[in-house]
Order: structure tokens, then C-alpha cells, then sequence
């Protein structure tokens, strides 16, 4: 019997397949085919364009106009003696301008950087969506795990009790025990169908998410790998969470960038010089009037009253730095405290495993013996099945507390901000996200060369349904 239900807990985690699914094929499954990953990754990319979006406004501004008027009608004056003139003209007229703003005190430069600070906070939220959605394919594949040990205990847990549902049936047909024990065993069959019942739709449950995250269904799991090394003490972890964690990143980077913003907004109040040109062409088909004209100058321009506006943009800029900042201070204590509930989850599945090994021996070495003492009369059915089941929950405590330290030993990392594709060295191919910010960041014409490898890249980025 004992030997029966230790078998069964070897089924899932520890036993040795051929073909298995691994820990790293659940991580590569999750890091290639995540829709979440995918749509933040085109945030991303979204970001990128503001920097040349921001960057236009310290380029020249070419533009043309054309027009074409068509004026019929009939005049008359005393130019002409009172007479009346026919008037049917058409005039063409084509114009070309360029503007080039020259200084505004560093405004709308300071507006780029903090386009570009902005770009590196979206990089570091996207690490923080990868950490999530690793973590989370860690959680699913031991979960799976979990989950296929119970069934197997539960499967094993019911076919002993038959077998002992069937010996108090041949020993109360001959007067060895009462009807008594024999529905005992009866309700422990009925009771361990129940368990079984609600394993299997664990299961379902458990392969399901691991399919929604993985992107296919699990096939049989290999053996557990080995713990991820990580920090032993709390402090050393949280020092380098606050080094290394996206989020503390993301919120830095939103404090340097709302700075250059308050700086950006001061100097609007400031003038503006730009330099303007116009290139203009008029002619009328049905004389010989033809104009051509062109100009330059240097335009200065500065605010006088704008009703409060400028202002308040500028205290809305500080206070938006101040929230930032604000922000910055909160989010470094909850990465110090997710860390020490990593560590505390971690420290907490290790000491259960620990006891439930302990748990396993005492309640085996009881099962056994009560087993024993009811073939010579001194223990009752009850007995039996209660020392059976003190054994199962023993077996059924070491599967799950197998299994929780491995996901809080994976949450340690994550807390730690080291749960990435590429700090776990996946066997994929890592998304640079330099690589779309440095094709667009000069602002590429579309037709132009770099223009059509931007949108040969873009067409390979392009996400199917």
C-alpha cells in the first residue's frame, strides 16, 4: 500500500521521459508566441517615432501652394469714359516657402531628450511585461506538474481502496467485521472518486492556462531542473532590485524626462527666432502679366499675454516632475517589499518541503503499522483508512510544496528584476529594441533607401491573426 502511493508521486516531476517537455521549452513557447509581448513591442516602436516627430521641429519646413483662379465679370469707370469692360482673366499662381526655426533657447531640444528618455522608460516596461509573462510560464508548467502528481495520486489513492473496500467485503462475509466497516470503506471509495473528479478538472484547468500562455497544450513534463541560483540574503536582493529592476528603471527614466520637460516649458516664455524664404510664381493666361518674387528674412517671435496659458503649462510641468518623483519613492519601496515577499514565499515552500518529507516517513511507518495491528484484530477499519489518509496528505503536501518553491524561486528573480529571456540565456532570438528606434530616429523619408528598409521591417513585424 505505502509502496503504491510513494510510485505514484514519481509519475510526474521525477520520472525520466524520452521525449519531455522542459522548463526552457515552456519559456521559449511563452517569450515567441505572446500576443502581450507583441502588442507592447509596437508601443514600443510607437514610442520611437516621437523622438523624429519631436525632432522636426528644429528642422526646416518646405512647403507649396498652388493656385488657380478663374475672375469673370464686368466693370465699369470713369478711367474709361463710363464704358463697360468685360472682365474674363485666369491666373495661375504657384509658391514655394521654407521655414527654419534657429533658437527658441533650447525649448524644443529640450522636448527631443525627453522624447528619447521617454523611449528608454518604454523599453524598461517592456522588460517588466517579459518578466511578467516568464514568471507566469514558469508558475503554468509546474502547475501542470502539480496537477498531473495529484491525478496519479488520486488514481493510485482509489485503486487501494477498492482493494481494501474488497477485503472488508470477503472478511465480513465471513463474520471477521462488521457491516459497519464496510460501508467505511464504501464512503472512502465514493470519496476518493470525488478527489480524483476534482484533480482531473484541475488539470484541465492547469493545461489550458499552460496553452493560453505557451501557445500549445503540454506534452508529458520532464524531470524538475535545477533551483535558479539566486541571492541568500534580503538586503543583497533588494540592492540589486533597485539597481536592475524595469520598473525602478521606467520610473527614473519618467523623472529625468518630466525635468527636461519643466526646463522646455520655462523657455517658452522666451523669444522664438526663425528664419523664413518664399519662392513665388503669377501668370495670366490671356495677358502678358508675369510675376516672379522671392524673399528672405529672420522672423522674431515672442509671447506677450496668453491669458495665464504659458504659466500654467509651466506648473503643470512641475508638478507632473514632482509626481514623477514622487512615484520613483513609491515604486522602490514596493520593489523592496516584493522582494522580501519572494524571499519569505521562497524560505516558506523550502521548510514545508522539508516537513513534509518528515511528514511522508512518520505517516508511512504509522500507515504500515495500523495496517498490521487490524489483521490481528487490535485496530479497526477506520483506523486503517485514517492512517491511509494521513499518508496521502503527507504525499499530496510534498507535491505542492515541490512545486512551490520552485515558482517562488523564480518570483525571487523576478523580484530582483532578472527574469529575462536573456539573463536566463532562452535559446531564442532576443528583440533588440534599439534596432526599430535606430532606423527611425534621423525621421526617414519614406521613399528614400532607409525609408524602404523601414518598411520591409515593418511588414516582417506585422502580426497574424
Amino acid at each position: 500500500m505505502a509502496g503504491g502511493i510513494a510510485a505514484a508521486v514519481a509519475f510526474g516531476f521525477s520520472a525520466t521521459q524520452t521525449v519531455a517537455d522542459t522548463l526552457a521549452d515552456a519559456l521559449v513557447g511563452a517569450y515567441t508566441h505572446s500576443g502581450l509581448l507583441a502588442q507592447n513591442r509596437a508601443l514600443l516602436r510607437a514610442a520611437d517615432e516621437d523622438v523624429p516627430i519631436a525632432l522636426s521641429a528644429l528642422r526646416p519646413i518646405i512647403t507649396w501652394t498652388g493656385n488657380l483662379n478663374q475672375a469673370l465679370g464686368q466693370t465699369r469707370s470713369s478711367t474709361t469714359g463710363g464704358a463697360e469692360r468685360t472682365i474674363d482673366s485666369t491666373t495661375i499662381s504657384l509658391e514655394l516657402s521654407a521655414s527654419w526655426q534657429i533658437y527658441d533657447f533650447g525649448a524644443d531640444a529640450s522636448r527631443v531628450e525627453a522624447t528619447k528618455v521617454t523611449v528608454l522608460a518604454s523599453r524598461a516596461s517592456l522588460l517588466n511585461v517579459e518578466q511578467a509573462l516568464l514568471l507566469r510560464a514558469a508558475t503554468a508548467f509546474f502547475n501542470v506538474g502539480r496537477q498531473e502528481n495529484f491525478v496519479a495520486l488520486s488514481q493510485n489513492n482509489l485503486r487501494l481502496l477498492q482493494q481494501e473496500l474488497r477485503a472488508a467485503n470477503d472478511r465480513f462475509e465471513v463474520g471477521e467485521v462488521t457491516r459497519t466497516d464496510v460501508s467505511l470503506a464504501e464512503a472512502a471509495v465514493a470519496q476518493a472518486r470525488s478527489n480524483l473528479a476534482d484533480s482531473e478538472r484541475n488539470l484541465i484547468q492547469a493545461q489550458a492556462e499552460y496553452t493560453n500562455v505557451v501557445g500549445r497544450q503540454p506534452g508529458r513534463l520532464s524531470g524538475l531542473p535545477p533551483l535558479p541560483a539566486t541571492e541568500t540574503r534580503i538586503d543583497a536582493a533588494q540592492a540589486v532590485a533597485v539597481r536592475s529592476h524595469p520598473e525602478m528603471e521606467t520610473a527614473r527614466r519618467q523623472v529625468s524626462a518630466n525635468e527636461l520637460l519643466v526646463t522646455a516649458t520655462g523657455q517658452d516664455m522666451r523669444p522664438v527666432v526663425s528664419l523664413n524664404s518664399t519662392l513665388s510664381l503669377q501668370e495670366q493666361f490671356n495677358s502678358e502679366d508675369r510675376t516672379e518674387q522671392a524673399s528672405i528674412g529672420i522672423n522674431v517671435t515672442g509671447p506677450i499675454y496668453q491669458g495665464g496659458r504659458l504659466s500654467a503649462l509651466e506648473r503643470q510641468a512641475i508638478a507632473n516632475r514632482d509626481a514623477a518623483r514622487g512615484n520613483l519613492h513609491n515604486v522602490r519601496h514596493v520593489v523592496q517589499q516584493d522582494v522580501v515577499i519572494a524571499f519569505s514565499d521562497f524560505t516558506a515552500a523550502r521548510a514545508c518541503l522539508a516537513a513534509s518529507e518528515r511528514q511522508i516517513r512518520a505517516a508511512r511507518v504509522a500507515f504500515q503499522g495500523v495496517r498490521e495491528e487490524a489483521t490481528l484484530g487490535a485496530r479497526t477499519t477506520l483506523d486503517v483508512l485514517d492512517a491511509e489518509q494521513d499518508l496521502l496528505d503527507a504525499e499530496s503536501n510534498r507535491i505542492s510544496a515541490q512545486a512551490d518553491q520552485y515558482i517562488a524561486a523564480y518570483a525571487v528573480l523576478e523580484s530582483m528584476g532578472l527574469l529575462t529571456a536573456q539573463r536566463l540565456k532562452l535559446p531564442v532570438q532576443i528583440y533588440d529594441p534599439a534596432a526599430y528606434y535606430n532606423l527611425v530616429q534621423n525621421g526617414p523619408a519614406k521613399r528614400s533607401k532607409q525609408g524602404k528598409q523601414l518598411d520591409r521591417v515593418l511588414r516582417a513585424l506585422q502580426v497574424d491573426d
